[in-house]
């Protein structure tokens, strides 16, 4: 399995030290060689994914950052990002690995802002059953990966429209994404075995995406939207 080169790491804190266009005119050549060092990378997780999984789509996140609505106006991102969608709708979740110096990469997986049908129908589940997720995030082997619970960015202060304060499972519910994360070391990125580690916290994932899998392609009565 390809490896992420140091290269590329050295790349990106010279790039956050000079983020303007004129330095990355200048550095072009080095940013394509790392970018296909990268490439490669990826492909070897897709191929990974695709033993057990099947992946419709591989993306790898631009360098350009989207300065329109921002204060911030630097150009350029200062970290290397990917995703992998699963194939078919009968499969849901999503992976995720962001490469950043730092201590600041990560894999993480699973529903960044879901619709609004698909995040009513993952709360309504909860609030009936809580018992099959919760199983999953306490795992020993997952809650070690991820901390045993979903990051929680910008829940609802109180309960979401529909749904009791007093829900026993209103920490779930307030939630308007699930996702879990994990954190590597630079060296952890930069060993031989960093593609293995990657996989392995993605596999973890499975049965988190084949329950969720089940819930958004099914009624509440457990009929089949897919057929």
């Amino acid at each position: 399995m390809n490896t992420i080169p140091k290269s590329s790491f050295a790349f990106l804190k010279s790039l956050k030290k000079n983020n303007h266009r004129d330095w990355m005119t200048e550095n072009k050549k080095e940013y394509q060689t790392n970018e296909k060092s990268l490439k490669a990378f990826y492909a070897d997780i897709q191929a990974g994914l695709n033993v057990d999984d099947e992946i419709a789509k591989l993306k790898v996140f631009r360098i350009n950052r989207d300065v329109r609505f921002s204060k911030d106006k630097t150009p350029y991102n200062v970290h290397r990002s990917v995703s992998f969608s699963r194939a078919g709708a009968h499969r849901r979740g999503g992976y995720y690995l962001r490469l950043e110096p730092g201590g600041n990469s990560v894999v993480a997986g699973g529903f960044f802002n879901p619709e609004p049908k698909d995040l009513l129908r993952i709360r309504t589940e909860i609030q009936m059953d809580s018992s099959e997720i919760r199983s999953i995030l306490s795992e020993p082997a997952f809650a070690k990966a991820y901390g045993g619970k979903f990051d929680a960015w910008n829940p609802v202060k109180t309960a979401p429209k529909g749904f009791s304060k007093d829900d026993p499972n209103i920490d779930l519910i307030r939630l308007k994404n699930f996702v879990v994360t994990h954190k590597f070391t630079d060296e952890e990125v930069h060993a031989p075995d960093f593609g293995k580690k990657v996989l392995y916290h993605f596999e973890l994932l499975r049965p988190f995406f084949d329950l969720m899998s089940d819930v958004l392609t099914t009624d509440l009565n457990g009929v089949s939207l897919l057929d």
